[in-house]
């Protein structure tokens, strides 16, 4: 199966649809890794997109 590719979105709550390192898209930001099939969390108590920035 094909990874999903680098800069790939996903919003707090939904599962991760590949594991690597992910950055939130808030300000400010910070990254986090997070294994595929995971369920995306929330940053600083808020809903965010995550971005996916590198494979694990």
């Amino acid at each position: 199966m094909a990874k999903a590719p680098l800069g790939t979105t996903a919003r707090t709550g939904a599962k991760c649809p590949e594991s690597g390192v992910w950055e939130a898209q808030a300000s400010p930001s910070t990254t986090a890794p997070i294994a595929k099939g995971n369920i995306m969390p929330p940053y600083r108590g808020n809903a965010v997109t995550w971005k996916l920035i590198r494979y694990a």
